[in-house]
């Protein structure tokens, strides 16, 4: 397969220009939101991963280690060409010791066709689940987009050999599986054409054997939301959807009160910011991590009725942060630097009433 220009691609697969779309780090940098401390911990640059690395995310497994999973391939869209014949693939990384030290990068798999942004969770059966999406070109140079699945039934350390379907041709995953507390399950989603971009949820009541078609986040809202989805279950059992905005436009959200199956309008956040990544810690508050400004994190006390911030996690560029709580309450937070060379970073917080306090990881 050779490689594909970006200006062939048809119009519905607009995502490949959301992928480059870097510029808007510039747009509102780091002298607008806090300064944070600058310690971070490199947990994977090169081996195994190759040159460039990006788009993190982590979860506990079941044996309690801290397992990584990103994105590794030459470039920020790393297609099939002669040089790479299986394009991007998903790797990862593992700590047992609460992300102190991590083991050498290893590939979790490696289909024919661009495997990228992938995200990580275990459900309570002890199932660990990777979501990730497909760049794949089909004939007359455009490209396919596939939202895909690989299990784990051994605690992540063999992989289905062959992704799980869920979505094809149009749809793009930035978000990991979402268990709700009765066992439903929630896969934030999306897609983009030249005239409109929204969000979506693919849903599962069956323990992940059979999932419903996206089901629309207020599609004809008037607002284009490049969304990169994601979801989380508020204490009242609502469940809150963020969704990436267009250009410069702002994050929004929506909600739903019958387990995702039908959604609220998206309204306004007041604040801008890319590729949101939710996480409710013990004690209550919604984490909101994001790219742009630089890499950033909102924290809400009142079930995201009102959010405190941006706090700056990093000045660094690339950034789609994700959290997992430690087993200290303390939080982790792992996101990617862009450029050659790319690498993946963690940094470490407790959460005060004044917002992060930012803590060694060794």
């Amino acid at each position: 397969m050779r490689d594909i220009a970006a200006g062939e691609i048809n119009r519905t697969y607009r995502f490949l220009a959301l992928a480059f779309g870097l510029s808007l780090w510039l747009d509102a940098g780091p002298s607008a939101i806090a300064a944070a401390a600058p310690s971070h911990l490199v947990i994977s640059r090169g081996e195994a991963a190759g040159t460039y690395q990006a788009f993190p995310d982590v979860c506990r497994l079941p044996s309690g280690d801290l397992l990584c999973v990103f994105y590794a391939g030459y470039g920020h869209v790393s297609l099939p060409k002669a040089e790479c014949p299986r394009g991007g693939r998903v790797c990862c990384v593992q700590s047992s010791d609460e992300g102190r030290t991590w083991s050498p990068p290893r590939v979790l798999f490696d289909g024919p066709y661009d495997d990228r942004d992938p995200h990580i969770a275990a459900m309570r059966d002890g199932t660990v689940i990777c979501s990730f999406f497909q760049y794949r070109p089909v004939e007359n140079k455009k490209i396919e987009i596939d939202v895909c699945l690989v299990e784990s039934r051994d605690g992540g350390k063999t992989w289905s050999a062959e992704p799980r379907v869920l979505a094809p041709k149009v749809w793009a995953v930035s978000a990991p599986v979402r268990e709700l507390a009765g066992g439903t399950r929630l896969l934030g989603v999306y897609t983009a054409d030249d005239k409109t971009a929204y969000g979506a949820v693919l849903r599962s009541t069956d323990g992940g054997k059979t999932w419903s078609e996206p089901i629309p986040i207020d599609q004809h809202s008037g607002v284009r939301l490049d969304a990169e989805t994601d979801v989380v279950q508020l204490a009242d059992g609502t469940i809150f959807a963020a969704l990436r905005g267009d250009g410069k436009v702002h994050m929004h959200f929506a909600t739903s009160g019958d387990g995702g199956q039908t959604w609220s309008k998206v309204r306004d956040s007041g604040f801008l910011g890319h590729s949101p990544h939710l996480t409710r810690i013990s004690t209550g508050e919604i984490l909101l991590t994001h790219r742009v400004p630089a890499t950033a994190l909102h924290v809400s006390r009142d079930s995201t009725k009102s959010w405190q911030g941006p706090y700056e996690v990093d000045s660094v560029g690339g950034a789609y942060p994700s959290t997992v709580e430690l087993k200290d309450h303390t939080v982790l937070v792992v996101y990617y630097e862009e450029g050659a060379g790319s690498a993946i970073r963690a940094k470490r917080f407790r959460l005060t009433a004044e917002g992060p306090e930012w803590l060694a990881l060794k």
